[in-house]
């Protein structure tokens, strides 16, 4: 198993990975809306929360050697099912064509608040 980091996404902040990547298949931590140069969540709504988070997921792969058009699967938290339209125009711009399997829940709660989290499963 090979411990994936980087800088271009936010830290961690339990006892975990950003990812890890084991034969070639790279499992990616969710990701909050985390702008990682200011550690704050990203400024606007539901859209621009979700952008960040994929952006996030999209730094990471990039550092495993991959890209987001290798996302095998992913799982989306919200906090409020009723922004699942406005997640879906976003995942969209990005998941289209690919069509990854996925998973989207509401959730009585996210770490620091957030409204979204994103975690993927993607190939080198």
């Amino acid at each position: 198993m090979k411990k994936i980091n980087t800088q271009k996404a936010p830290a961690a902040i339990g006892p975990y990975s950003q990812a890890v990547e084991h034969e070639g298949i790279i499992y990616v931590s969710g990701q909050l809306p985390i702008v990682p140069a200011k550690g704050e969540f990203a400024e606007g709504g539901i859209a621009e929360l979700t952008r960040q988070s994929i952006e996030n997921i999209s730094a990471i792969l990039e550092k495993a050697e991959s890209d987001i058009s290798k996302v095998l699967k992913t799982t989306i938290y919200l906090q409020d099912l009723n922004d699942f339209a406005k997640v879906n125009e976003v995942y969209a711009e990005y998941f289209g064509k690919t069509a990854p399997a996925r998973a989207c829940v509401q959730v009585a709660a996210l770490p620091k608040g957030a409204k979204i989290e994103i975690e993927a499963v993607a190939y080198q």
